[in-house]
């Protein structure tokens, strides 16, 4: 371990990418004749650049993205040309910071699920955005069991916390009236605030089977899209190809 007093003191500042790099900078900076300016800078650079890395880190660790959810591993001539054409401005994620919504429907295995998860990751390395990747299935869950203990309004703010997020599969399994009053409440919570991605197989015709109420279908509806990019998966299945593709999400 390095004892030396400069070495030490900023370890004590909690500067760690300076400690580490101040012994063999310091030689080089005066072999190279590098003036303190320039000295300085290049341990900063080391310290944000270390920094930078660990948020990284820990949002992705805390998204609950999997690691196949990467465009670096995705084949994305498998999508339509009008989702891929579209994908350098939603990396941008300008929307996110609006608070706009975006919409992922199609039939299951056209890879809405990894095309959401990969944006993201993308939104996370690119804008260190905070981001929360979860089913719909957990989440309604999870917001069941905060009602039932009274926390709903606790656990409804801790979600408002997310940038963005990333609801999977929804109207994949079917749910009670109870499920479908929280996962509003979940939606106009965000509504006009924090972005809410969403992926699903039901168009939105079809929305009174998750909420059990026609009038509160077409009002979660009307939240979504005011405000959204809509994206139609049509392509042939990733995982089954062949399948027929999904109906045009008719408006709510």
């Amino acid at each position: 371990m390095n004892h030396d007093p400069m070495t030490i003191l900023l370890r004590s500042l909690r500067l760690p990418a300076m400690a580490e790099a101040y012994p063999s900078a310091l030689p080089r900076a005066e072999a190279e004749n590098w003036g303190y300016k320039k000295f300085l800078q290049h341990l900063a650079e080391l310290e944000s650049s270390l920094r930078l890395s660990n948020k990284v880190k820990r949002l992705l660790e805390h998204s609950g993205i999997s690691a196949e959810k990467n465009f670096a591993r995705l084949d994305l001539s498998r999508w339509p040309e009008k989702i891929t054409r579209q994908l350098p401005t939603l990396t941008e994620a300008d929307f996110v910071r609006r608070g706009d919504n975006l919409l992922l429907f199609g039939l299951p295995g056209r890879g809405k699920s990894c095309f959401a998860g990969a944006l993201g990751r993308e939104w996370i390395q690119r804008h260190q955005l905070k981001v929360l990747f979860i089913t719909a299935f957990r989440l309604v869950d999870q917001l069941l069991l905060a009602k039932r203990e009274r926390r709903l309004s606790p656990a409804l703010e801790k979600l408002q916390r997310y940038d963005a997020v990333i609801v999977d599969q929804l109207g994949y399994t079917q749910q009670s009236a109870e499920e479908g009053e929280v996962l509003f409440h979940f939606l106009a919570e965000r509504y006009e605030q924090r972005s809410v991605v969403l992926t699903s197989n039901l168009v939105f015709s079809l929305w009174g089977e998750i909420f059990h109420n026609p009038m509160t279908a077409m009002a979660a509806a009307d939240r979504l899209v005011q405000h959204a990019v809509i994206l139609e998966f049509t392509n042939d299945g990733i995982r089954a190809p062949g399948a027929a593709a999904p109906q045009t999400p008719a408006a709510p």
